[in-house]
């Protein structure tokens, strides 16, 4: 229970709570126009307040680092388990939380600061104290256990924040919470067993990730190296032999000093080959016209030249005859003199490619030598590259092998995941079984509590689904907002009801206005009424903040008088000094 709220802010209104029912109004101040709002008078302010001295975040965004309250503390006065304690923190030093009261059986002991003459704990510290005083949890949690209900979870739901969206369904007490914070959270508050929410979340991560890698697997650069299993072990086993072949020809390389000179002679007697050719060619042609010149060389016929002096009448003289005789014996002389030449011609060329054949054998038998050697090794640059090329074969096969790997967990992971889904749906349901009284409580309250408000009761779910527990609130005209308000209200009353008498709550419950947005008047009346009435038999305080021409004019019982609730310090709308910090910031 809270009994006081205070500052050191000269202007702060302090505020006194009692047990039960307490109305905290914000009243039009007088000549305030009818464009004038009491949104600034601070009800919204209030419960920020109560954030901010329960641990509550305080980043440079929070109004208690703005520069009108940043050099101001605010105290808070309630109940931590059996004792009263008084908490105090400022926004100049929000990481220090300093205390009054009796602490030495808590589970993380505050530092007495003789200073002060108080005790000073860590904010961090005084979350853990509180979650283990109003809840139960461990303290100081386990910190290699994801996914667990904390105190700023729980407590949110006791204390709903309109700046955070905590009016917008019942199981949600911001808007960013997420679902497996919800599921954690009501499952433990509802006393079923969180630790099954807690594993959900963890399938769901897992899922997550292998939705990542399969989507990775299957699009862009990578989609090429990944697949199904079954191809990229068909692509291990022909890497892999690749790189076998290379290991098995840098076994049997030899490395040659003197490479590259044989290399050089190779291709030096090859040039000395090929040229030889080209000479055999041209003498062969060579022989070739030899050949016909000397088939065609004959001497000159002198029958006919006498045969035709002798039919022209003429006898030649003895003298000229001998001279023919000369000339034919000279020109045979020639040609056989010429015959003579062109046979020694034909003689030498033959020579010049019997002896080029033998080079050439005797070069093309060294080449064979050569390459024979250049063949059976090779230079250290050529075992170099070798080796290197071994490097990236193997890296290949390496990476093929741990992809392959990634393939098959991806496959067996998501058989694995669909198991531990029906596993985990099977122990849902098997703990909702079990768990039935404790369940039953919740659903007849939350009915018993929207019976009160309606004609027709609203209904509380509680089902196991294949993503966790489900819970699902119900009242007829769900759509209209004002409906949709009170499911949150049903729902939170159900929940300090159960909490209280288990001894897991806070001891109180806090309703913002804007709960009662949109509410007809006597669903109103009857909330209040309602909440004023489980609050006094059940030993809970109830605060709520209202506008004073908000407050309904009928729907309450007989002899039920609002004002009998409300607090002695009322907050306005006066620009100046009205609002509960007495400043406008």
């Amino acid at each position: 229970m809270i009994t006081r709220l205070s500052s050191s802010l000269e202007s702060f209104k302090t505020l006194e709570f009692g047990p039960g029912l307490n109305v905290l109004l914000a009243d039009k101040s007088e000549g305030a126009t009818d464009l004038q709002t009491r949104n600034g008078a601070g009800k919204t302010s209030f419960v920020d307040t109560v954030h901010f001295l329960t641990g509550g975040k305080a980043g440079t965004e929070s109004i208690f680092r703005s520069d009108a309250l940043i050099d101001a503390s605010f105290e808070i006065r309630l109940d931590v388990g059996d004792d009263e304690v008084t908490v105090e923190r400022s926004g100049a030093s929000p990481s220090k939380i300093y205390l009054n009261g009796p602490v030495e059986d808590w589970p993380i002991p505050p530092k007495f600061k003789e200073d002060r003459g108080d005790f000073e704990i860590s904010n961090t510290n005084w979350c853990h104290t509180l979650g283990a005083k109003w809840f139960g949890l461990e303290a100081p949690p386990d910190t290699d256990s994801k996914f667990q209900p904390t105190f700023r979870s729980l407590f949110a739901y006791f204390a709903r924040r309109q700046s955070s969206g905590a009016f917008q369904h019942p199981t949600q007490q911001a808007a960013k919470q997420q679902i497996w914070d919800q599921q954690v959270a009501i499952s433990y508050l509802l006393g079923m067993d969180w630790h099954l929410s807690q594993e959900f979340q963890g399938l769901r991560e897992k899922e997550k990730l292998v939705s990542s890698l399969g989507k990775a697997a299957w699009s862009g650069e990578l989609g090429p190296h990944f697949g199904r299993a079954s191809d990229l072990r068909t692509k291990v086993v022909v890497a892999a032999r690749r790189a076998e072949q290379i290991r098995e020809q840098i076994d049997a390389f030899q490395v040659i000093p003197e490479y590259r000179a044989l290399e050089t002679e190779a291709s030096e007697i090859t040039r000395s080959i090929n040229a030889l050719g080209e000479e055999n060619f041209v003498d062969r042609q060579l022989i070739i016209e030899l050949q016909a010149a000397l088939s065609e060389e004959e001497a000159p016929a002198t029958d006919d030249l006498e045969k035709l002096y002798a039919e022209a009448g003429v006898v030649l003289p003895e003298t000229l005859t001998r001279r023919l005789d000369e000339v034919q014996a000279f020109h045979r002389t020639i040609i056989e003199n010429r015959a003579s030449h062109l046979n020694a011609e034909l003689t030498s060329a033959e020579a010049r490619i019997e002896d080029r054949e033998a080079r050439k054998t005797k070069l093309d038998e060294r080449r064979r030598q050569i390459m024979g050697v250049l063949q059976s090794g090779g230079a250290l640059e050529q075992y170099t590259s070798l080796r290197e090329e071994l490097g990236r074969a193997e890296a290949e096969v390496e990476t093929l092998r741990q992809r392959l790997e990634t393939a098959e967990m991806l496959e067996s992971t998501k058989a694995e995941l669909d198991t531990d889904r029906a596993r985990l749906t099977q122990a849902l349901r098997d703990d909702i079984h079990e768990r039935s009284d404790t369940i039953n409580q919740a659903i007849l309250t939350f009915e018993e509590l929207s019976e009160s408000l309606y004609e027709q009761a609203g209904s509380l779910t509680i089902d196991a689904g294949s993503a966790g527990p489900k819970f699902e609130v119900k009242i007829d005209n769900q759509r209209s907002k004002g409906i949709t308000n009170m499911q949150i209200f049903c729902f939170d009353m159900m929940l300090i009801e159960l909490c209280t008498k288990r001894g897991t709550s806070p001891g109180f419950l806090i309703h913002d206005s804007h709960l009662f947005d949109g509410v007809d008047e006597r669903q109103v009346a009857k909330a209040l009424q309602l909440g004023a009435e489980r609050a006094a038999s059940l030993g809970f305080q109830y605060i709520v903040t209202m506008n004073s021409d908000a407050i309904p004019s009928d729907g309450f019982r007989r002899g039920f008088d609002i004002f009998d609730y409300v607090l002695k310090t009322r907050i306005t709308d006066a620009v100046d000094d009205g609002g509960l910090f007495g400043v406008r910031f």
